[in-house]
Parts: structure tokens; sequence; C-alpha cells
């Protein structure tokens, strides 16, 4: 089964740092952006990061911005979200998931893996 296997969460104190993993198992990275999304219980998936293979093709929510980093090693077929400065309202399951064009749609995104737990509290 085509999907992505997501690592690194974990529990951490405000102003700290997580380096979370995205491996894709099935399927090449190449052609596709990759996204970043993050839920809690009882909403949407919010959409964190997204990045394509191009150069300019990154974004960042605005609740982000400045404080984490996407990157992706094709070669590896791994994608990694660098977060820094956290805050409690960073706490969330995270995921990554492919698609056509940065910003993804979750709706429109395909082989989300299960999810990283990340919680941010003193």
């Amino acid at each position: 089964q085509s999907q992505f296997v997501e690592s690194g969460g974990g529990l951490v104190q405000p102003g700290g740092s997580l380096r979370l993993s995205c491996a894709a198992s099935g399927f090449t990275l190449d052609y596709y952006c990759i996204g970043w999304f993050r839920q809690v219980p009882g909403k949407e998936h919010e959409g964190v990061s997204c990045i394509c293979s191009r150069a300019a093709g990154t974004t960042y929510a605005d609740s982000v911005k400045g404080r984490f980093t996407i990157s992706r090693d094709n070669a590896k077929n791994m994608v990694y979200l660098q977060m820094n400065s956290l805050k409690p309202e960073d706490t969330a399951v995270y995921y990554c998931a492919a698609g056509a064009a940065c910003p993804l749609r979750a709706k429109a995104s395909a082989y989300w893996g299960q999810g990283t737990q990340v919680s941010v509290s003193s």
C-alpha cells in the first residue's frame, strides 16, 4: 500500500523544537508537491506547509511562518518539517500528504499516513 510514514513527534516544552520526518512508502516523491497538515480532535485538517520540487513552490500557514521550515530530499524519498519556537497551540497530530500544487487541499491530497503526535506543554 502506498502511503507516507510520519515520525519525530513527541512532548516538548513551549519554545522547544522538533523535527518531523515523512517517508514515502510504495511510491516516489519526485512528481508531487508534499504538504504537512495537522489536526486536533473535532476539527478538520489544517494545512501547515507545502513544498514542490520547484524552488519557489513553498508555502506556510500564517501561524507558523518564521518558525517552521519544510524541506525535501527526493533521493531519500523524504520530507521534513523543522519546528522551532513551538507553542501550545501547535499541539496536534501532524500528517503529510501528496498533491499537484501548493498549497494542498486536504480533500484533494493522497497517501495519508497515520500521523505523528506533537504535544507542546510545560
